[in-house]
């Protein structure tokens, strides 16, 4: 038997993103989201609270990058969602994350992390609050590749657990997309 648990942001997985930008003066910032995904073919759509420093950057620069969190930096990704910019202007360097400028759009990419999307700006709901970018560039480590593509068990991502507040590895292969269900088409 199901139990109901009423309207909740409950999802699995949901990815652990951080968001890295610049300020008017070229200040590089990140924060944690976790409500955010695909959206259409070449775009990413990313819920954030107009509050954020990073929002009112994305809306200067019209640019971000979003970079995949990953267990070898579970707790600087963790500081950027928990500390704001707003405060702790220097927050990053706190984290011990060093950036570079993207060579595609006017933001940072996070050294460190091992995957990112380079993106520009379509459009911020500020009702919504739903941003969504175009993805112009995914780079990825040559460290987390294997034979070309990126390597999930390599690049080791975490997602968010928002019952219990807390972080997961992805795991193990379960099965081959497009593949298992054709036992049922037999």
């Amino acid at each position: 038997m199901k139990v109901d648990f009423g309207k909740q942001t409950f999802l699995y997985p949901m990815p652990v993103l951080i968001i890295a930008t610049y300020d008017k003066d070229g200040v590089p910032d990140a924060m944690n989201a976790a409500w955010g995904g695909i959206f259409n073919t070449n775009q990413i759509c990313i819920c954030l609270d107009k509050s954020h420093k990073t929002v009112a950057n994305i809306k200067e620069t019209k640019a971000f990058t979003v970079s995949v969190a990953d267990v070898d930096h579970l707790v600087q990704c963790d500081y950027v969602g928990i500390v704001s910019a707003n405060k702790i202007p220097d927050k990053l360097t706190k984290a011990g994350l060093k950036v570079s400028k993207s060579r595609f759009v006017n933001a940072p990419v996070p050294d460190d992390l091992k995957m990112v999307l380079e993106c520009e700006l379509v459009s911020y709901d500020e009702k919504t609050e739903q941003l969504v970018g175009n993805i112009i560039n995914v780079a990825a480590d040559e460290s987390v590749l294997t034979e070309g593509k990126i390597d999930p068990a390599k690049l080791k991502p975490i997602t968010y657990d928002p019952v219990n507040h807390t972080y997961l590895q992805i795991g193990k292969i379960a099965g081959k997309a497009f593949e298992a269900g054709k036992a049922l088409t037999r």
